[in-house]
């Protein structure tokens, strides 16, 4: 749900409503049926394990796209085989869209997203693309996905995207588009909706004349947004019952007020009497000092608590903070798994229902061999 707020007037409500095939198996199974067409099946047949990597989403419809608007889709992709799988190209048959992977090699289990852009400045009205995406040798395969578009030149946004940044958790954010229409006199924006109930937008429109209807859209990224990427959109519901609804993307990246990195501190393997050294990233929002640093079972208390690690801390108080980590190895050997806390005097983020800020933790990786 979001809010909407039309100047002078109560906020308005809205709410919008495998199995896994070995590959040496399917090569030959594909090559034999194409060569011989045994079983009355095509070679585009024998190619769907291509497909089944898209999940079978084969098609996409970006609808109605205001002039100038950023349009993107990423299709998933998943490697479900035993194999990697080498893509070589991808290519579009159309200029009103740019397509681009995010990985060209997939081993198995990985992801990548197929990104495609449709272009709202250059081209207008109806416009549809095959996106074409090939794979390399000697699992040979084309995957056809379609997309396609209407592109208005009646409604234009400024910018074509509200785009937040990087945003501090607990202080929300406001960007504003420009909303102009020309056509009929009597052209509304009746409502604006989003299934996210983060945003809060208000709407004004200074100017209406001569078939030219114009809005300042203000959106808000409210305080209470949970932290992490966002990624949504809001629609814009019109009173042009052909063309009712116009989509704008909205994208934030709420930062916790403080963050610690890498969560999980790999160390490698020593030695008894060896040391090894590495190095933990602590970032705030805000200058902030580090309180402490100890492994979790020595602030438990506990009799297993491990004396290995040594922590530097700095004390001063600044935005990044660099602490080193060293590990020295005793005569206890095997793998040791210990959990690292760190304690500032950053404030908690309130939309983490947290009274007070707790501990950042990484967990620390080492081995430890014979001599």
């Amino acid at each position: 749900m979001v809010q909407v707020k039309r100047e002078g007037d109560d906020v308005l409500a809205a709410t919008e409503g495998t199995a896994t095939v070995k590959f040496i198996a399917l090569k030959y199974i594909a090559l034999f049926v194409c060569l011989t067409g045994v079983w009355g099946v095509s070679c585009a047949q024998a190619e769907e394990w291509a497909n089944r990597m898209f999940d079978n989403q084969l098609e996409y419809d970006f609808g109605d796209l205001a002039k100038g608007a950023k349009a993107e889709y990423r299709f998933k992709i998943k490697n479900r085989f035993e194999e990697d799988i080498h893509i070589t190209s991808v290519k579009s048959s159309c200029g009103c869209t740019a397509p681009k992977l995010s990985k060209k090699v997939l081993a198995t289990g990985e992801e990548a997203e197929l990104i495609v852009d449709f272009d709202t400045v250059k081209f207008k009205g109806s416009h549809a693309a095959t996106i074409t995406v090939e794979f390399a040798p000697p699992f040979s395969a084309e995957v056809r996905l379609q997309v396609k578009g209407f592109v208005r030149q009646d409604v234009v946004f400024n910018p074509g995207r509200i785009e937040f940044g990087q945003v501090p958790a607990d202080e929300g954010a406001t960007e504003n588009v420009a909303v102009t229409y020309a056509g009929r006199e009597n052209w509304e924006i009746a409502d604006v909706r989003s299934a996210n109930a983060n945003f809060e937008v208000r709407l004004r429109e200074p100017s209406r004349s001569n078939g030219r209807v114009e809005y300042d859209m203000q959106v808000r990224l409210k305080k209470t947004a949970p932290t992490g990427y966002i990624k949504d959109q809001l629609t814009l519901v019109t009173n042009d019952q052909s063309h009712q609804y116009i989509p704008i993307t909205v994208e934030a990246n709420v930062v916790p007020s403080v963050s610690v990195s890498p969560t999980s501190l790999h160390l490698g393997v020593v030695r008894p009497g060896e040391s090894v050294t590495k190095q933990l990233v602590v970032r705030g929002t805000s200058p902030f000092r580090i309180l402490d640093v100890a492994c979790e079972q020595q602030k438990e208390g506990s009799a297993e608590a491990i004396d290995c690690f040594k922590f530097a801390p700095g004390e001063q108080q600044r935005k990044l903070h660099i602490i080193p980590v060293t590990f020295t190895a005793n005569d206890s050997t095997g793998k040791i798994i210990e959990t690292i806390q760190i304690t500032t005097d950053a404030g908690p983020d309130s939309n983490t229902s947290i009274p007070e800020a707790q501990p950042l933790k990484v967990v620390a990786h080492v081995e430890v061999l014979d001599e």
